[in-house]
């Protein structure tokens, strides 16, 4: 039988792989036991900061790392796809109907029990629970992520991501938005058997659009106002890719409109220009009635929040369903404790997978589970757990964690940069990365086929 600690993307997605290869699994699930500081519900895989899992497409490395879950029967992408929410050329879901359906799975499937409890040390070998996942996310309690410190030593570190707003549809004052997708990209389609509200004609973003003066107020307003105080901020450290806008905004005046208020690929049809800068909505249920603010993440002060965020054209009575906050993300030294099963170096029988692993993003952590799920059941059924090779998506995120240079280590996503590199490499970049996402998908099926042939 197999422990998995933590009900997250990755915790969900080892219990399935696990169970569909015919072992037993129990889930250890601390919600609603034990609450977190943002957790709403006590569904399993909520997601707690954006809506999307980012890129669909095969001509970049996310799409390419969804396309490979979905040969290997991903739970996650199975339910993202049916909760599908317009997103142009992104995958974002209704994150209630997602977590919902992957409840559901999870808790009618004959071969896994759900356990609501929390698990305050990593089992030892002498514990009975052989093997475990650890898949406990960017919010392991305090005293599993002591425990787990104590296991790998000073190589456990932390930083804080930041969560971004959601504003109520109705209150959004159309007259003043535009509907777009940068560069007109839309490929949302009805996901079946819902009754998903498509997106209006246009594209699949509201936009707002600020002139130079409206920005120039708007900044102002953002680098004075107040931030939240968060506890155990004594050295507060930022995942790059998910900064606060108040952080970047610091960084220099149009800092923002180079990064989530860029304007570039949206034209306004009222101008006939990009407008100088733009704050871009996305739909945040499948009915239509939420909406999120795209890169937004932010830890200002609520009364300040509403302030400043009422700032942007459209959403001067806005109602917010949810303001932003920020969350302490716990991960450990993946290249030190790792292996690229997502075995740790120092005990076979015990695997760290999402977040906490040293992965970042929603695809990454439900990817990293896949494979540890799948390893845990091939330790349990007596055979030897397999890597997958680093021409694949899921293959060189595995590589990094366990392989990067762990005195400057720290979480990432996937990207092409991370793929083993093509020989003689074509100079266009589509086709490169066309010749990437077919080689990946080649050498899926061929370590797919090994693995029927030995039983795994």
């Amino acid at each position: 039988m197999v422990h998995v600690i933590g009900g997250g993307l990755a915790g969900s997605e080892a219990a399935w792989q696990t169970a569909e290869l015919g072992v037993d699994v129990v889930v250890h699930e601390m919600r609603p036991v034990r609450k977190t500081a943002v957790h709403q519900t006590d569904g399993l895989a909520e997601l707690v900061c954006s809506n999307s899992f980012r890129g669909d497409t095969l001509d970049n490395a996310v799409g390419l790392l969804k396309e490979e879950m979905r040969q290997l029967g991903s739970l996650v992408m199975r339910a993202a796809d049916r909760a599908r929410v317009p997103a142009g050329a992104a995958l974002a879901v209704d994150r209630h109907a997602f977590s919902r359906l992957v409840t559901e799975e999870v808790a009618s499937h004959r071969r896994i029990t759900v356990a609501r409890e929390e698990i305050q040390r990593v089992p030892g070998m002498d514990s009975g629970w052989s093997p475990v996942i650890i898949a406990t996310g960017p919010l392991t309690s305090d005293a599993l992520s002591a425990d787990i410190q104590c296991i790998v030593g000073a190589e456990h570190l932390a930083f804080y991501d930041a969560i971004s707003p959601i504003v109520l549809a109705d209150s959004i004052d159309m007259s003043k938005v535009f509907r777009a997708s940068r560069w007109d990209r839309n490929v949302w389609q009805a996901p079946a058997g819902t009754d998903a509200h498509p997106p209006a004609p246009g594209g699949d973003y509201l936009n707002c659009p600020f002139t130079k003066d409206e920005y120039s107020a708007f900044y102002d307003a953002l680098v004075a106002a107040e931030s939240a105080t968060v506890r155990d901020f004594d050295a507060v450290t930022f995942f790059e890719g998910c900064l606060p806008i108040e952080v970047m905004a610091h960084r220099g005046r149009d800092t923002l409109r180079f990064g989530p208020m860029k304007p570039v690929g949206l034209t306004d049809p009222r101008t006939g220009r990009y407008p100088y800068a733009v704050v871009q909505l996305r739909q945040d249920t499948l009915a239509g009635d939420h909406f999120s603010l795209v890169g937004f993440q932010t830890q200002i002060k609520w009364g300040d929040q509403a302030r400043v965020l009422r700032m942007i054209p459209g959403l001067e009575h806005a109602e917010f369903v949810r303001f932003g906050m920020v969350h302490r993300n716990t991960y450990i030294c993946g290249p030190k404790v790792l292996a690229p099963t997502w075995q740790t170096r120092f005990r076979d029988d015990l695997f760290f997978a999402g977040q906490v692993s040293g992965v970042e993003g929603y695809v990454e952590s439900a990817a990293s589970g896949l494979l540890a799920g799948r390893n845990a059941a091939a330790l349990a059924l007596g055979h030897a757990p397999r890597a997958l090779p680093r021409t694949t998506a899921m293959g060189a995120l595995a590589h990094y964690v366990s392989h990067a240079d762990p005195a400057h280590y720290q979480p990432s996503n996937i990207t092409h940069g991370i793929m083993e590199p093509l020989p003689d490499a074509p100079r266009d970049k589509a086709r490169r990365r066309a010749l990437i996402a077919a080689r990946a998908l080649d050498d899926l099926r061929e370590w797919m086929g090994e693995a029927a042939l030995s039983g795994r």
